[in-house]
């Protein structure tokens, strides 16, 4: 049976969207708690969806938060934090304390399903303080064991319209005579925001299937860091010559990007593309196909992309 009332933790961002995109076209109910409301525009159009400025990471905000709810969806994650062993407070705040919370949250106002997006390379032995705070998250979801049926999913890269991965590279070219590229060796296997999306409904509506069960989330290929750079270049007629660095050289660049306000890179993400980032089975559960980056990324970043394709498609629904 599918859910009546879906909790979307961190469903204002990038993924989140897609997500209350779909759970909205299905007539789910959708409740959405953000830190700053004003930074949730593109969910505030949909109908279905109630959000709400609050925040998440109060256990006593959690439980009213999930009173009548039948399912939650944590998506809550971050790519930088302050160093530290075996991860940064900041990724411990994020992946392992909140989902911690949610678990007993979930348990205390009887939420009988929680559906986690983890992140593909998550291991406790993992090169990255990301992919090992990642690992310990999952942990605490696997905890909700046996009063809460749980569901992980391992998402490689994720791209979309309105993306910080493919979107970036593409603002590069647009700047740069050339691109220099630690980790261009890097293996990524990208999949599509819609297809995570789908995923996760399948999971609410086929609750049974998607119980106490790990799911990795992948597209059709797989593809080098080089290979995407110099695809997203030439696709935006900005092709640039792409400059490997070793690990030293991206680790003393990436060292530098840290000053930044808000870093493009960090040496954590250096070391994160020491493992291969692609699924080891089926790319997508369920039977579902992938999509590929040829298939959809032309029509935004592509000659036939135009000012009014750039529209999200979340405003047809809202009749806008």
């Amino acid at each position: 049976m599918s859910p009546q009332r879906v909790v979307l933790i961190g469903g204002a961002g990038f993924i989140g969207s897609a997500i209350a995109n779909r759970l909205a076209e299905a007539g789910i109910s959708v409740l959405i708690p953000t830190r700053r409301r004003s930074r949730a525009g593109q969910v505030l159009l949909l109908p279905n969806v109630e959000v709400i400025e609050t925040d998440c990471h109060d256990e006593s905000v959690l439980n009213e938060l999930f009173e009548d709810a039948d399912a939650v969806v944590n998506l809550v994650g971050i790519l930088h934090s302050r160093s530290g062993s075996p991860y940064g407070p900041d990724f411990a705040r994020a992946h392992v304390e909140l989902p911690t919370r949610i678990v007993a949250a979930c348990k205390a106002s009887g939420v009988g399903q929680l559906i986690h997006v983890s992140a593909l390379g998550a291991d406790a032995a993992a090169p990255s303080e990301y992919q090992r705070s990642k690992a310990a998250g999952e942990q605490a979801v696997r905890a909700a064991t046996p009063e809460v049926a749980w569901t992980i999913l391992r998402p490689s890269v994720v791209f979309g319209r309105d993306d910080g991965f493919l979107n970036l590279f593409a603002r590069l070219a647009g700047v740069l005579p050339i691109i220099p590229l630690g980790g261009a060796s890097a293996r990524f296997q990208p999949v599509y925001v819609e297809d995570v999306a789908e995923v996760v409904w399948h999971c609410l509506n086929d609750s049974a299937a998607a119980r106490d069960q790990t799911f990795e989330l992948a597209g059709p290929t797989v593809y080098t860091l080089r290979q995407l750079v110099e695809y997203v270049s030439a696709l935006v007629g900005h092709p640039r010559p792409v400059i490997p660095l070793p690990e030293g050289l991206a680790m003393l660049q990436a060292g530098l990007m840290e000053l930044a306000p808000r870093p493009l890179m960090s040496r954590d993400n250096v070391r994160s593309m020491r493992a291969d980032n692609i699924a080891t089975a089926a790319p997508l559960p369920f039977g579902l196909r992938p999509t590929a980056i040829e298939a959809v990324v032309p029509g935004w970043l592509g000659p036939a992309g135009n000012q009014r394709a750039r529209y999200n498609p979340m405003r047809r629904h809202a009749r806008r």
